[in-house]
């Protein structure tokens, strides 16, 4: 059985990284996204164990000194991180893994596990990614300032990822979004393996 393949999907806040992702998970099999733990409140609508793993400051420490992260980063004024073992026991099953992370804990990954893939995902200007922030009607004035302000920052790290798509056309980002998870499905030393009855008849009959 071949091992799964890890992908980092980063984008700044507003891209539409999350209902990509959603899209690609539910048009591909033996393809999951890794619940993350963070220290921020469950918001309206979220399941814990779904969106994410809530804990305490004091509990994601703990896990800090245990060493249990792939990677871990604080975003805004909350903590965020991928455990290591959920990421790996999916990885040994055969299922490919998505990280939704920022690109502090891109680089943490990488160090970690070089094999990764790597996307970032960008919007189609400045001004629509400010428009859909303010259509969202969940932040304040203020924190969509500061989303703005560290968009920047999160897009000056886009040339450190394998790829890059622009959201502007979902569909159109959708489809290059399962070409890059596709073309490494068909990679000649997963292929070999998958295919190693069919190539016994075809070579060997």
């Amino acid at each position: 059985m071949n091992k799964g393949k890890l992908y980092i999907i980063s984008a700044p806040s507003g891209a539409g990284k999350t209902s990509l992702v959603k899209q690609l998970v539910a048009n591909l099999d033996q393809l999951t996204v890794s619940v993350s733990l963070t220290t921020r409140q469950m918001r309206e609508g979220e399941t814990h164990g779904k969106d994410y793993f809530f804990s305490t400051v004091e509990e994601f420490k703990q896990m800090i000194a245990e060493q249990a992260f792939l990677e871990h980063a604080q975003v805004f004024d909350n903590f965020y991180g991928t455990a290591q073992q959920s990421v790996e026991n999916y990885l040994d099953n055969g299922i490919d893994v998505i990280l939704e992370i920022d690109w502090q804990g891109a680089q943490q990954v990488r160090k970690m596990l070089p094999n990764c893939i790597s996307i970032f995902i960008l919007p189609p200007s400045i001004e629509v990614l400010q428009q859909r922030l303010e259509n969202r009607g969940q932040d304040s004035q203020e924190i969509i300032d500061r989303r703005m302000q560290d968009a920047v920052q999160e897009m000056s790290h886009c040339d450190e990822f394998n790829y890059l798509i622009v959201n502007d056309d979902f569909n159109l980002a959708l489809a290059e979004l399962s070409s890059i998870v596709i073309s490494h499905r068909l990679e000649k030393h997963r292929q070999l393996n998958k295919l190693a009855p069919l190539l016994e008849k075809l070579i060997k009959p």
